[in-house]
């Protein structure tokens, strides 16, 4: 079920929710982190997280990556998918 809102000036408008974030690119930059203002998102070291395998990291310099903590939180705004600069980011419709 897709839920459909209206802007301030009337504007249909449908979210999209953080569904999820690939590993392999992620650089751990943290800018999605700050734009989240409903604590949906954290950062973590690369190691604490079995299912990363080193080999498979575009940037070998990153040593942390973004992780989906509360996605339940996510109220779809999109900002972390706008300011990510690679691109991590996969969306849904509730």
């Amino acid at each position: 079920m897709s839920a459909t809102t209206f802007t301030r000036g009337g504007t249909p408008y449908t979210p999209t929710y953080a569904d999820s974030i690939d590993s392999k690119k992620c650089i751990g930059c943290g800018r999605c982190y700050k734009v989240c203002v409903r604590d949906v998102l954290t950062l973590i070291d690369r190691g604490e997280d079995d299912e990363i395998d080193d080999d498979d990291w575009d940037d070998e310099d990153a040593k942390a990556m973004m992780t989906i903590k509360n996605p339940g939180d996510c109220t779809g705004c999109g900002a972390c998918g706008r300011t990510c600069p690679k691109g991590c980011f996969t969306f849904v419709t509730a």
